[in-house]
């Protein structure tokens, strides 16, 4: 099961840097493609606006 990044999301980038796998893509709201995510849960950890949660 992947994570996902609510509407929440603020693009601050944080997520990004702590991916193993590069799942997270750029934009207004940030993206994780399910398809690549490991469920590792280490993006949902850095998150200071708790905007990742499991799909």
């Amino acid at each position: 099961m992947a994570y996902k990044i609510t509407d929440d999301c603020t693009a601050c980038g944080t997520c990004i840097d702590e991916c193993p796998v590069d799942a997270i893509s750029e934009g207004d709201i940030y993206v994780i493609d399910p398809d690549i995510c490991t469920d590792c849960g280490s993006c949902a950890d850095v998150c200071p606006v708790e905007a990742i949660e499991p799909e």
